[in-house]
């Protein structure tokens, strides 16, 4: 019989347009979601838990995944109430782990979670996905956030592309892709203004790529333990895009940052979300070789594709497109998979779920999603893609 990864979908809540009778159709049986009606810090009550995964089970599908519990700014900078909002994560891992939800997703962004510079980049084909663009996000920085010294990570090029770009703009135009930038947190709404990203800016004056990693050991140290104990794998997400943004360190973002992660606390619970598309916009990233190397330590998958240009800009890609080798990619995971079976592992099969897709089809007659790159045409065509290239892989190889 072929062992394959558990398919899976991100399920936002009960708000979100694509409801979990229509994943159920996708064939999908897991789903990735998390309680984004909680402020980022609080303690998840055991209630809200229960009542999440029964909502998921009575449709027939399984809790794959916690995606995610944010980190709390505090905890980033070891600032204000970092101790407390360390003691509410631990306290959430353990009301998790007690109603049997054993994977847990978590960035350590500084400041904004993913970014992109237009999310509804139009395609040859007349679909359309999220697009990334440095003379975009110049423009941002040196127009609308105005952050000192910003001008000196742009080429000239790049600057005066970016005036141009942001003279084009109109009134309105300019609001819109101010929102686009500060308010896309996954889930939820945080309503910052530019004056808020700036204060937060503000708070990692003095933090360096160094120290923001030994900020992360420190974190790992405090809730990996707590995490075994409460029978919770941890799965840290990478940067995305995967180098620095506003200044800012980026410490999850190529192979290099993954080895130091892993090596903070030498567990099992202290593993990787592997994000192909994330990772992707780095050249220097060989993702089935990270797989290869790091794979024992991976606890889950988000599979996507990025096209990476000359001029530094990428976008959304077709899952099995674009600049990631999504071939040896799944089978690279499907050989890792091999080895935990043989070896005995509990945890040997990965779940994956098919990362963001293209508006496609009638969704583009749609009203505009509220959580960007996650429309259902789009990613069922990557999750279609997926398993067949899994059922091909399994078949051929004989895996």
């Amino acid at each position: 019989m072929s062992i394959l990864m558990e398919e899976s979908m991100r399920w936002y809540g009960p708000d979100d347009s694509v409801s979990l009778q229509f994943i159920r159709q996708t064939v999908a049986k897991g789903i990735y979601t998390s309680l984004h009606q909680i402020p980022y810090g609080e303690v998840w009550p055991p209630e809200s838990i229960r009542e999440r995964k029964k909502l998921v089970e009575d449709a027939g599908l399984r809790w794959v995944a916690v995606e995610s519990v944010p980190v709390h700014e505090d905890i980033k900078t070891r600032s204000g109430d970092y101790l407390r909002y360390i003691e509410n994560y631990q306290q959430t891992l353990k009301h998790l782990g007690a109603e049997g939800v054993d994977l847990v997703i978590y960035n350590f962004m500084p400041v904004l979670d993913w970014v992109r510079t237009d999310l509804a980049y139009k395609l040859e084909d007349g679909s359309e996905c999220l697009y990334f663009d440095p003379v975009q996000f110049a423009a941002f920085e040196i127009y609308m956030l105005r952050r000192k010294g910003a001008e000196e990570d742009y080429t000239e090029a790049q600057l005066s592309a970016a005036k141009v770009f942001f003279d084009s703009l109109s009134e309105t135009e300019k609001k819109a892709f101010e929102r686009s930038l500060i308010d896309v947190f996954p889930g939820c709404k945080m309503g910052l203004s530019i004056e808020d990203v700036r204060t937060m800016l503000d708070a990692y004056r003095d933090i360096d790529r160094k120290q923001l990693k030994e900020n992360l050991r420190l974190f790992l140290n405090a809730v990996i333990p707590v995490a075994e104990a409460a029978s919770v794998r941890m799965a840290v997400h990478p940067d995305d895009p995967p180098y620095s943004i506003m200044g800012l360190p980026r410490i999850v973002s190529c192979e290099e940052d993954v080895k130091d992660l892993l090596a903070m606390v030498d567990s099992p619970a202290n593993g990787l979300c592997f994000c192909t598309g994330a990772y992707s916009p780095r050249v220097d990233n060989d993702l089935p070789g990270m797989i290869e190397r790091y794979g024992h330590r991976i606890n889950c998958a988000h599979l996507r594709s990025t096209q990476r240009n000359p001029d530094g800009s990428f976008f959304e890609a077709e899952h099995l497109g674009g600049s990631v080798d999504m071939y040896r990619v799944v089978r690279a995971l499907l050989e890792e998979m091999h080895k935990r079976k043989a070896a005995g592992r509990e945890d040997w099969r990965l779940p994956f779920r098919p990362d963001h897709g293209h508006t496609m089809l009638d969704d583009l007659e749609k009203p505009p999603s509220a959580n960007p790159g996650y429309t259902a045409i789009g990613r069922l065509r990557g999750l279609a893609e997926i398993r067949g290239l899994q059922f091909g892989l399994t078949n051929s190889l004989d895996l």
